[in-house]
């Protein structure tokens, strides 16, 4: 989303999705002054909205699939793609795959902030899943801080096939972003097929989601 379309949706949107959705934000005071990555729990489709949220009104973008959501979801998760600037990431094909990465490294090069869901895929429990790769490459390529986000209520709102229930119980919290300065450097002399740099990737993933956790379960 540009910068334009991000300050509309903070004047007129964002305080409907407060009103209607938001319960409590914690660590808003974390955000850094330059772009970031977000890397939010999963729950629900919700969730690009309440993200969204937080990032208005600076300019953002997310990485979205588009291999699955049929109907009238599909058909609405469309239109807020095209509307948000959402990077389409089809979850089966490989060019998909390779396609979205790039056009992530892109935007974070670009000023954009990026949120992303380091499970991959919503949780079908509502509890946190294992952490996939994809945000730990994303920070080697670009250097770009993680913000982690533990979210809660978005699945009671919205489950996978479940019923929708509008009620006023998502809460928001944000941790302080992380930079791992250390494997940054060490992955400049790394070749990305190998074994040291695939570890590398596996404990800044393993780091975190221990954070979001953490994020999600803090009373």
């Amino acid at each position: 989303m540009n910068k334009f379309l991000s300050i509309l949706a903070k004047i007129f949107l964002a305080p409907i999705v407060n009103v209607v959705f938001i319960k409590e934000v914690r660590g808003l005071e974390n955000f850094p002054k330059t772009n970031f990555i977000l890397a939010p729990n999963h729950q629900s489709y919700l969730d690009i909205i309440v993200c969204a949220y937080l990032c208005v009104p600076g300019k953002f973008t997310f990485i979205g699939q588009v291999d699955k959501g049929k109907g009238v979801i599909g058909f609405l998760r469309d239109v807020l793609y095209s509307l948000a600037g959402v990077i389409p990431l089809n979850r089966k094909d490989e060019d998909s795959k390779k396609q979205a990465f790039s056009k992530a490294i892109k935007a974070l090069k670009q000023g954009y902030s990026l949120i992303i869901y380091p499970e991959g895929k919503r949780s079908e429990t509502g509890e946190v899943q294992k952490g996939k790769w994809g945000v730990a490459k994303l920070f080697l390529q670009t250097g770009v801080p993680v913000v982690p986000l533990g979210m809660r209520g978005a699945f009671e709102i919205m489950p996978p096939r479940g019923k929708v229930k509008i009620k006023r119980v998502v809460k928001l919290n944000a941790g302080k972003p992380i930079f791992f300065k250390e494997a940054l450097e060490k992955a400049k002399n790394l070749n990305e097929d190998s074994e040291e740099y695939k570890n590398l990737c596996m404990d800044i993933t393993d780091k975190i989601m221990e954070e979001i956790k953490k994020l999600v379960y803090e009373n």
